[in-house]
């Protein structure tokens, strides 16, 4: 489920097909329960599995013999959920919002980019600016 901030319930709602439809893509059966699978979603990024441990703060033997650990599917969450609105943000295609989430250097957290902000629990700050981009206030 998303995580709203007070600031974007609207826009929260508005991306919720998105991120459904970004979660259906990696759904699996994972201990006889469905869950977010950890191996389609670093498939669907393009990252190794070390970046993924760093960024979801668990060893890179977790993510194989437990994948439904919370750290990691909370941090699949957060990141689908950034990732939706992006594409709500910039036309709607994967590709392009994998790429500005990975690469873009955001100026208003000293030039980080969305990945390393969604890593240190931040998504909530990447939602409010992407937000801000759509409402044409940029803090």
């Amino acid at each position: 489920m998303p995580n709203v901030t007070p600031n974007q319930p609207l826009a929260a709602a508005a991306e919720l097909p998105l991120v459904l439809d970004l979660a259906r893509q990696i759904f699996d059966v994972i201990d006889g329960r469905q869950a977010l699978s950890p191996t389609k979603f670093i498939e669907m990024v393009d990252l190794d599995l070390d970046a993924f441990a760093i960024n979801a703060h668990v060893h890179r033997s977790t993510i194989t013999r437990s994948p439904t650990a919370q750290n990691i599917q909370s941090h699949i969450r957060a990141t689908l959920q950034v990732l939706a609105a992006v594409m709500k943000t910039s036309g709607g295609d994967l590709q392009p919002a994998i790429f500005w989430y990975r690469n873009e250097s955001l100026a208003a957290f000293d030039h980080k980019t969305a990945e390393a902000l969604v890593a240190e629990g931040r998504a909530a700050d990447v939602l409010d600016l992407l937000a801000s981009y759509q409402t044409g206030f940029v803090g």
